[in-house]
């Protein structure tokens, strides 16, 4: 039983003492599950969670029927994971809005990461920012793929001008994990780009997001 473990291995007060950082995957999963299942402590659960899914990122991905199939789980548990998900994305962003300088491509990278890699279908955003780089608003603008939902340059040229932007970092998602640019990608980051030119908006880069890579196409001498 997890209440006869010392209170050193206990997730709540292992959190308490060495904060969120020192706790596994598992023991993280636990602490939002709270309590086990019969014959099941809350930690051997969220292991037996993390083997079936693979990975945090996975149980985040699974549908409402794939995820109140385990035994111990329900929909109120796939509401309250989802509304821990969003949340983590909005406080990102609020970070990122906060006056912050992208002064490295890493940091672009980390932020879009966050915010698309759990995105289950492409999903086309663009960061827009100020002249000293600092981000002004995260949008996601189109839904569907490159292919099949069409990337409107006109909605993308009245975004900049709505908010003042003077550049911008284009992104987008491949939920197959591949993380190369397809021709359909270069042939809109190009329209994109002599779009924005026409109002002097620069393109800084254009970012694909693949589970925890992320391509960038100033990088390998795209733009």
């Amino acid at each position: 039983m997890l209440k006869d473990w010392p209170s050193s291995e206990k997730p709540r007060e292992k959190l308490l003492t060495n904060g969120a950082q020192s706790l596994s995957d598992a023991e993280l999963l636990a602490i939002f599950l709270r309590t086990g299942v019969k014959g099941c402590h809350v930690v051997d659960l969220a292991r037996q969670l993390l083997t079936s899914f693979g990975s945090i990122a996975a149980i985040y991905q699974a549908s409402a029927d794939e995820f109140c199939k385990v035994h111990g789980l329900g929909m109120a548990k796939f509401v309250q994971l989802q509304a821990c998900l969003e949340m983590s994305k909005r406080f990102l962003c609020e970070e990122m809005i906060n006056g912050q300088s992208l002064a490295s491509s890493q940091a672009s990278k980390d932020f879009l990461i966050g915010q698309l890699r759990n995105e289950v279908q492409e999903v086309f955003a663009v960061l827009f920012l100020n002249n000293q780089h600092q981000v002004i608003t995260f949008e996601r603008l189109f839904y569907g793929t490159i292919n099949a939902s069409a990337v409107y340059p006109r909605v993308v040229v009245e975004k900049a001008l709505k908010h003042q932007s003077c550049a911008v970092i284009l992104a987008h998602n491949h939920p197959s994990g591949i993380a190369e640019a397809s021709p359909a990608d270069k042939n809109i980051t190009q329209q994109l780009k002599q779009a924005l030119a026409l109002i002097d908006i620069r393109v800084l880069d254009h970012m694909i997001v693949a589970g925890h890579q992320c391509y960038s196409f100033a990088e390998h001498g795209l733009l």
